[in-house]
């Protein structure tokens, strides 16, 4: 006779079962060369809010406008042509550049950030569970082509897969890319699944539960331990608060058979690592920078949200004057 399985251990395998048919189900539809031909942006047309600051550098504009939260930074006295386009990664939004728009605009620059659909003042078009890289690669094609010049595209942790998936899907044309502890080149779940199951062990089962990102962040305990080193200039109860849900799907998607990195990239990179990172070991960016022929810079004691680290007014000036040389 055979042997049944329990019916509490079933249960979930039988759950789990049906989640990763769904998943596969999901990832395999993602076409994104069809998804980029769509109108991604459904929301109404129109400015719902608007805020405008100034300060030493510059002028910050605010302004919620077809459903897209934009943040720009004009500077004083410009002295670069070409802008700068920031795009946030999981669970963050615009809001984690403001720092570096500013002092970039002391230094000259123009700049620009976004909060993608669901993030940050931007209202969600869709359930967060069905977001995938396509379809917020199809919102970043669209801001990019909003500007009268192309920018220098910056990205951070999943902004920097986007940056990713932008060169090889949209195209390999802009000025410069600049990776912020970014995901990495070819496989997140090869990388980084077995580092993350040490971080946190209780993190993915309740992740493929609740079938989005948001228990990789369930409080400010977890989520400092993975966003921050010790030495972060924001608390641990600052980052959470301003945290939103986000897709599950994003992170399976950025992995073979779904995501091939392109070669032989024609756009000049920069890869920005932190050597705190809880996410990502530094031999695995720089593993991720030597395939795309990236120089590569370590911001010292730096955890994943480098932006907020005692380290990230040394790796901004590196980033400056590694553009200003190229520009």
């Amino acid at each position: 006779m055979k042997k049944r399985i329990p019916l509490p251990l079933s249960l979930p395998l039988g759950y789990l079962s049906v989640l990763g048919g769904w998943i596969l189900y999901r990832l395999w539809r993602a076409d994104p060369a069809k998804t980029l031909q769509e109108d991604a942006n459904r929301h109404p047309k129109g400015v719902s809010w608007e805020r405008e600051e100034t300060f030493d550098g510059g002028t910050l504009r605010r302004v919620v406008e077809d459903g897209i939260e934009r943040v720009t930074c004009i500077p004083r006295e410009r002295r670069f042509e070409t802008p700068l386009f920031f795009m946030h990664g999981m669970w963050h939004a615009a809001w984690c550049w403001e720092d570096w728009q500013k002092q970039l605009a002391a230094w000259g620059w123009e700049s620009h950030a976004i909060s993608l659909p669901g993030h940050g003042a931007s209202p969600a078009q869709r359930s967060i569970q069905f977001c995938t890289l396509d379809y917020y690669l199809n919102f970043l094609r669209g801001e990019i082509a909003r500007l009268p010049r192309k920018p220098v595209l910056i990205g951070h942790s999943m902004g920097g897969a986007l940056t990713q998936w932008y060169l090889k899907y949209v195209g390999d044309d802009l000025p410069a890319t600049v990776m912020v502890a970014s995901w990495v080149s070819h496989s997140m779940l090869a990388d980084n699944l077995l580092r993350y199951i040490r971080l946190d062990p209780a993190g993915l089962p309740l992740m493929l539960f609740h079938w989005d990102a948001a228990p990789m962040v369930r409080t400010p305990q977890v989520a400092a331990r993975a966003l921050l080193s010790p030495q972060a200039l924001i608390t641990p109860e600052e980052l959470h608060a301003r945290l939103v849900p986000e897709s599950a799907l994003v992170l399976f998607q950025h992995n073979p058979p779904f995501w091939k990195p392109p070669q032989n990239i024609r756009t000049p990179m920069l890869w920005v690592a932190g050597e705190a990172d809880a996410f990502f070991s530094v031999e695995a960016m720089r593993r991720s920078a030597a395939h795309y022929n990236a120089d590569f810079y370590l911001a010292p004691g730096a955890g994943h949200d480098v932006m907020m680290e005692p380290s990230a007014p040394d790796a901004l000036r590196y980033i400056h004057t590694w553009l200003s040389e190229r520009m």
